[in-house]
Order: C-alpha cells, then sequence, then structure tokens
C-alpha cells in the first residue's frame, strides 16, 4: 500500500477521533442545560447565551481553518485537522512540525512521502503537549490558590506575575522569529520574511484593538487574532516572492 498524507484510513481514524470529542461536548451541553433548568435560569437567558457562544466560536473556527491550510501541504489534511481541532494551538504545532522534519532536512513546504517521518512528525507534536493533560490535573489546583494568595496580599504584584509569565512564553516563540535574522550578513534574506510578517500582524492586531475601543464593537476583540492571522498569511506571499 502506497503511503499519502491524506490517505482514507488516517481520514477515518482522525474523524473517529474528533466524533468522541464532539460527543462529549454534545453531552456535557445537554447536562449544562438540564442543571440550568433546574436551579432556574429563564429560557430565553439560555437560548441567548447558546447563540452567543455558538456565534463567537466562528473566530477561534477561522484561526483553526487557517492553521489546517497552513500546515496541510507538508502534513496533509488529517493530522493538522486532529491537531488543532482536540488540544493544540497554531503556533505550538508549527514549531513542532518544524523541528521535527528539520532532522531529516525537510521543511512544511514540501509534502512528507515517507510513513516513518510522518509517524516521528505525530509524534513530536502530540508527545510534547500530552504533558499538559498530565500535569494539569496534579498542579492546576495548588497553581491556582498560589495565584489567589498572591492576589490577595498583593494584587498588583499578582498583575506583574501573571503579565511576566505570558511574556515568558512568548519570549520562546519569539526566538523562532528572529532566529536567522543574523542571516542577511551572509546575503540570505528569507531570515526577515518572518520578521516582516509578525511586525505587520501585530500592527493589524493594534488596530483591530483600536477600532475595537474608538468603535466600541466588543466583538472586534474577538476576531482580532483570526484577521490578524488571515491578514499576516495573506502579506506573507508578496514579501516571500520579494526577500525569498
Amino acid at each position: 500500500m502506497e503511503f499519502s498524507v491524506n490517505h482514507p484510513i488516517i481520514f477515518v481514524m482522525v474523524g473517529i477521533i474528533i466524533a468522541v470529542v464532539i460527543a462529549q461536548s454534545v453531552y456535557f451541553l445537554i447536562r449544562a442545560l438540564k442543571r440550568a433548568k433546574a436551579i432556574g435560569i429563564d429560557k430565553t437567558v439560555l437560548k441567548k447565551t447558546v447563540l452567543s457562544s455558538a456565534i463567537f466560536t466562528i473566530a477561534p473556527a477561522i484561526s483553526i481553518v487557517a492553521g489546517v491550510i497552513a500546515l496541510s501541504l507538508s502534513l496533509g489534511i488529517p493530522l493538522p485537522w486532529l491537531r488543532l481541532s482536540v488540544i493544540g494551538s497554531l503556533s505550538y504545532e508549527t514549531i513542532a512540525a518544524e523541528r521535527a522534519l528539520a532532522a531529516f532536512g525537510l521543511n512544511l513546504s514540501e509534502v512528507i512521502t515517507d510513513p516513518q517521518i510522518y509517524v516521528t512528525v505525530v509524534w513530536v507534536m502530540t508527545f510534547g503537549i500530552a504533558a499538559g493533560l498530565i500535569l494539569t490535573p496534579i498542579f492546576a489546583k495548588k497553581i491556582q490558590n498560589g495565584m489567589k494568595k498572591i492576589e490577595q496580599s498583593d494584587k498588583k504584584w499578582r498583575e506583574i506575575f501573571t503579565n511576566a509569565m505570558f511574556l515568558g512564553m512568548i519570549s520562546a516563540f519569539l526566538g523562532f522569529v528572529f532566529c536567522d535574522v543574523a542571516n542577511v550578513f551572509k546575503g540570505d534574506t528569507t531570515g526577515l520574511i518572518p520578521v516582516v510578517v509578525f511586525f505587520a500582524s501585530a500592527i493589524i492586531m493594534a488596530l483591530c484593538g483600536i477600532l475595537a475601543i474608538k468603535l466600541k464593537q466588543r466583538w472586534m476583540n474577538d476576531y482580532a487574532l483570526p484577521i490578524s492571522l488571515i491578514a499576516g498569511m495573506a502579506i506573507a506571499i508578496p514579501v516571500t516572492a520579494w526577500l525569498g
């Protein structure tokens, strides 16, 4: 049997997993609605909550679709569909896949034809992020209690501490944006592509935030990420043609 990243068997396996996740979501949704009715929440409030939640899930869904498209050339559709639909993020999945492919001298612009390479990429993308599933139930409550204690003693310090952790996480990803900039001095300008796209996306994100404040449109806050993501991907095309 010839291997393909889009083989029907892979689609079937991924479809089964996603179907289980959807079934769990439907189950807990029904349980939540029954509980809400039992405690006397008005049906109008329930309908409004469900409708608004459904509408605002469109924003992250756009980001997921964009991520699947970005990764589908090399990894096919099933694997990115699975990783970005269940547990995962575009930033993590892209970096994990790139590092795994780099070990074989490949990149995300090349289609995987070797099943061993494909399995390796799958393990790298899933094994690393699976640690969160194991560590969260063990340490999450302790960390949350610790954050509450900090907030009770000094709310300002708690905000500083939270922002510092967030910036630390973001800094880890920024390394991949700027890691090849020094190659410019060797005559290779391709390292500037992610930098230009990064700043362009950041400017678009900032503009969305400004418009949301000025126009008082809260919905724009939810759609700022997919807007900047898709715009960044679009900008990457002419930038790559220019610097690549």
